[in-house]
């Protein structure tokens, strides 16, 4: 028989083990019972309370947090639901505990009544919930870069070029191949900032009913014929998994730079590209301004064995003119970026030497959406 861990509470026991692995981890974990008070904290958690566990133990979660505080919330609608839930970018304030960004995990513990465990992860969250911020300021700061060099650029270039064709016509030799050059180098810097103009469409989506994995097939396809020939697909799909609510052409354009990056980064021998789907209950994303939490359960990965991003890249990879390609504009996850905005939802990077993956977190579609 498993010895048991007893808190003051008699309802509040939790096993040896399960209490020697929770006390290992580096984040704050700790379960509440009833009127959420604390049956159980690892060291972690004894810390983020500035408190030991001896004098926290039957003590109410609310004399360290106000009674608004979300995670009162989150810990009745785990009660009522009956199943986890987890929500990132939530603000956790008092004198007693100071500020703190984190996102919060809370499940119903097994065989203990009301008994809700719940773990913080403040730094690497907040790190992730930062990194979409700056996603989406730099998708903001490049449309905006796009209308002023449409506006600025492209009228002078006209005329520059109209000069060019005009000189042309009188001059012969040399002087005609300098005309020239100078109209093969008008139309570079036009198509460049072409390519810029698409972050400036600033009108709204037209969303549907899209089946994200005849989008990931149809990517799938076009690479395995094209970039990826050399690599071998895997595929690991959630079969029940909602339709997303989308544009189709984007998230295929979105899905196909991802692989054909993950392409040209795989192994030229050995080279793998991983799509994965699954549903992720309760993940929900609160922005600072935003009116309401933004739930976006489901969830798409492509990942490669390639050698993986730098890491004083990683947090600059949506940015643009940033790339780890020797002749890479740095436009291509900028506009991903964009995109997975403007679909409402956020992208996030894992990376490290033989492993990079990138997740998209999706909003499914609900019936009676325009």
């Amino acid at each position: 028989m498993n010895e048991t861990v007893t808190s003051p509470l008699s309802s509040g026991t939790i096993g040896v083990q399960a209490a020697a692995v929770l006390g290992a981890l580096p984040a704050p974990v700790f379960v509440v019972g009833r009127e959420d008070r604390f049956l159980y904290l690892n060291a972690a958690a004894e810390g983020f309370f500035a408190g030991s566990a001896a004098s926290l133990l039957d003590r109410s979660l609310s004399e360290w947090l106000p009674n608004d505080s979300p995670l009162f919330l989150l810990l009745a609608q785990v009660r009522s639901r009956g199943h986890s839930l987890s929500e990132y970018g939530v603000t956790l304030d008092s004198p007693k505990i100071g500020t703190h960004f984190v996102t919060l995990d809370a499940a119903l513990l097994a065989d203990t009544p009301d008994a809700v465990v719940v773990a913080l992860q403040e730094r690497s969250i907040a790190q992730k919930i930062d990194r979409q911020l700056t996603h989406r300021n730099a998708a903001r700061s490049v449309t905006a870069m796009a209308s002023m060099l449409a506006h600025e650029v492209k009228n002078p270039l006209s005329g520059i070029r109209g000069a060019a064709q005009l000189l042309e016509l009188n001059n012969e030799g040399s002087d005609r191949e300098l005309t020239r050059l100078i109209c093969d180098e008008t139309d570079r810097i036009v198509q460049l900032v072409d390519s810029m103009e698409m972050f400036a469409d600033s009108q709204p989506l037209e969303h549907e009913a899209v089946n994200i994995h005849e989008v990931l097939g149809h990517v799938r396809n076009l690479a395995a014929n094209g970039v990826g020939r050399h690599v071998r697909f895997v595929e690991r799909y959630d079969p029940s998994l909602p339709p997303v609510r989308g544009n189709r052409n984007l998230l295929i354009q979105v899905l196909l730079n991802l692989v054909k990056n993950a392409a040209e980064a795989a192994p030229s021998v050995g080279g793998i590209i991983s799509l994965s789907t699954r549903y992720r209950q309760g993940v929900r994303l609160a922005l600072p301004g935003a009116g309401e939490k933004l739930k976006l359960p489901l969830m798409v990965t492509v990942e490669d064995n390639g050698p993986g991003v730098p890491e004083d890249l990683q947090a600059h990879l949506f940015d643009p003119f940033v790339s780890t390609k020797p002749n890479g504009k740095g436009l291509g996850l900028a506009l991903v970026a964009k995109i997975v905005h403007d679909h409402g939802g956020v992208i996030e990077l894992e990376s490290e030497p033989g492993r990079t993956a990138f997740m998209l977190y999706l909003p499914l579609f609900t019936a009676g959406e325009d």
